[in-house]
């Protein structure tokens, strides 16, 4: 049966349009899923209808960023799938659909537990290799991916990309999405090569099949500029980023906190310019914005409370910088994230505050826990792991040890000419 269906896929146009249909969900909604719409075999008719319905009310709030809002409407649906002995699919789909909801609530944990077992009811209702799996791989890539745990989420992609190119070309528009989402992986890795060529890949299928002024071409821009930000390419950062803020304002309006991904980058461009004053005007109004967000919280708050510090620092205002970066580690610590890139980033940045202030000792501290993480999720020529190393550069030049100081000033140097770029992190936003 299973076969016969991935046949038909491979073969009928009718198949690959109702898959066409099916991929804007998933761009605007990420997981707005197309396993809602296949239930053929769900139990009576009005008991699928009322889970559905229950997920598409939920899905409405999500699209707009309503997490809280959505949540008891999928609960619900959940519930109900479960007390009404819902087909494996129906209740799969209400577990993807919190899946989803957790892991943009910063609920990694939860996430990963609903995901999972969405995922085993899913396979077990289609097969391993049906499409609808691949998707659910994306999401469950992703959720990795916030808990730094970036060989899994490549693993799991890389595993969603073998059965999306068991139905699709090398160029359809069905491959694009799993693409972007490599690049961005390997970008939060440090691997900026690599992540441009998929990148490249795919934008093309994406602006040829949804269009240039489509949101999640947008979308898609906003991650390249970051990483050409990242490689210090500033005009082809600006040239993709003048793109996307036009659009975005447009469909969100120009205070949403949909935004905060593309002024990061409009950010990092000001402030490589030179211009503090813009830099820091859309720093501040990022942080209205995702302030402003039922819950709050979440990861995009921490990566602007970071950049924030960051930007105190290079303005000497050393107060500002240790309160922004101690709320930015208070998030992470009440989210449970301790061990992630985000939480070394704002480590080192604090132990330049330390270090500025003459607290060598709680500033080594601080690098040390910042390095330690870091060396546990990547190898040993991430840019972030640089930053660190110069960071403990100065800390041995105070104390007098140049000879150390010279030691990690040349491992840094290293990374630096492997990677030929200074790291500002901002790409972890753009998901």
């Amino acid at each position: 049966m299973e076969d016969s269906i991935m046949a038909a896929v491979k073969t009928s146009s009718t198949n690959r349009r109702n898959l066409n249909n099916i991929i804007p969900l998933i761009f605007c909604g990420s997981f707005l899923l197309s396993v809602s719409i296949f239930n053929a075999s769900a139990a009576p008719v009005d008991r699928a209808y009322s889970c559905g319905s229950l997920r598409s009310m939920a899905r409405v709030y999500m699209a707009s960023g309503g997490y809280e809002k959505a949540q008891p409407f999928l609960e619900k649906a959940l519930n109900l799938a479960k007390e009404t002995n819902a087909s494996d699919s129906e209740v799969s789909a209400c577990m993807l659909d919190l899946a989803y909801l957790y892991k943009n609530q910063g609920r990694l944990a939860e996430a990963e537990t609903a995901c999972l077992s969405g995922l085993e009811l899913q396979e077990k209702a289609y097969s391993q290799s049906h499409p609808y799996v691949a998707y659910t791989l994306r999401i469950l890539s992703e959720i990795y991916s916030r808990q730094a745990r970036y060989q899994e989420a490549v693993d799991t992609l890389e595993r969603a990309i073998t059965i999306v190119r068991g139905y699709s070309l090398e160029d359809d528009q069905e491959l694009a999405p799993f693409k972007v989402d490599m690049a961005r992986l390997l970008t939060a890795q440090g691997d900026y090569v690599k992540a441009e060529s998929y990148f490249t890949e795919a934008i093309a299928s994406i602006e040829n099949n949804y269009g240039p002024n489509h949101l999640y071409t947008t979308r898609v821009l906003s991650s390249m500029a970051a990483l050409y930000v990242q490689q210090q390419r500033y005009a082809e950062a600006e040239e993709l980023i003048s793109r996307v803020l036009p659009i975005q304002e447009r469909v969100y309006g120009p205070d949403h906190h949909f935004l905060v991904p593309a002024w990061l980058v409009q950010s990092s461009i000001y402030e490589a310019e030179g211009d503090l004053v813009n830099t820091k005007m859309l720093l501040e109004k990022s942080l209205g914005s995702v302030e402003n967000i039922a819950g709050s919280g979440h990861a995009v708050e921490c990566d602007v409370l970071s950049r924030l510090g960051e930007l105190y620092i290079l303005s000497k205002e050393y107060k500002k910088a240790e309160d922004i970066l101690q709320r930015a580690l208070e998030i992470l610590e009440s989210s449970k994230s301790t061990d992630t890139d985000r939480t070394a980033v704002a480590l080192n940045s604090l132990a330049k505050v330390y270090i500025s202030q003459g607290k060598y000792s709680e500033a080594q501290n601080l690098c040390g826990r910042a390095l330690d993480i870091l060396e546990n999720i990547f190898d040993e020529y991430h840019p972030n792991i640089a930053d660190v190393l110069e960071n403990q550069v100065q800390l041995n030049r105070k104390s007098g040890n140049m000879t150390e100081a010279a030691r990690l000033e040349q491992r840094a140097e290293e990374i630096r000419m492997r990677k030929r770029v200074v790291y500002a992190p901002i790409a972890r936003a753009i998901e």
